[in-house]
């Protein structure tokens, strides 16, 4: 556990979204902790991680619901962590050029 909270801690400056779905009836408090929606996140070392990159779904919460409600909730932190993390680098969104008669000859059709 102690690895995998360091482990989470340095790749929360990089650009990925760690998604943990627990199968079974175990016990998920470690996967719950790894999460970070009730605190924030330390390595072993005290170092808080940059920025929330981890969201743990347990399925028995979802196995009598439709497919859509569990990627809905699978994926409901990821378009947070892309901005969280574009935001961190300091690149600002892009606005979506408008068609112009020339951008017709540079797209792939």
């Amino acid at each position: 556990m102690a690895d995998t909270r360091e482990a989470i801690v340095r790749a929360s400056y990089l650009p990925m979204s760690i998604i943990i779905v627990g199968v079974g009836n175990a016990d998920f408090t470690d996967m719950q902790i790894l999460d970070g929606d009730d605190g924030v996140l330390r390595s072993p070392r005290g170092e808080p991680v940059l920025r929330d990159i981890v969201q743990f779904v347990p399925f028995r919460e979802f196995k009598n619901a439709s497919p859509t409600a569990l990627a809905k909730c699978v994926l409901a932190e990821v378009p947070k962590q892309v901005v969280e993390y574009y935001s961190y680098k300091a690149f600002p969104p892009r606005c979506p050029q408008p068609d112009t008669p020339d951008s017709s000859l540079s797209s792939p059709q």
